[in-house]
């Protein structure tokens, strides 16, 4: 399985950006997929995953901000990132963990100026 994120960039304090990201397999069948981050000297994170059930899942940080979607038909994860905050600046990599085996993308950097 291979990932291709993408969408990041510099926004100003209050923007929007959407991530996209690309897998090389019809992802119709995972129910586990989301979206981590890492920040300088942090650990990686959860931003935003589904879960079994179709069930979702955000950190409390980035609730009511941040959506997480997909698009079976394209096989791609979206996260779309509202009023977004300094502290939100980080490497941004999506995730499909499949039969105990997680796959990651390769990061976009995503920059917040205050």
């Amino acid at each position: 399985v291979q990932l291709q994120a993408s969408g990041g960039g510099l926004v100003q304090a209050g923007g929007s950006l959407r991530l996209s990201c690309a897998a090389s397999i019809s992802i119709w069948s995972f129910s586990n997929m989301g979206w981590y981050r890492q920040a300088p000297g942090k650990q990686r994170e959860l931003v935003a995953a589904f879960r079994s059930g179709s069930s979702t899942d955000y950190r409390d940080s980035v609730k009511g901000r941040f959506t997480i979607s997909r698009d079976n038909a394209k096989s791609t994860l979206y996260l779309q990132m509202n009023k977004l905050k300094p502290e939100d600046t980080a490497v941004y990599y999506c995730n499909i963990r499949a039969i105990g085996v997680d796959y990651w993308g390769q990061g976009t950097q995503v920059t917040v100026s205050s």
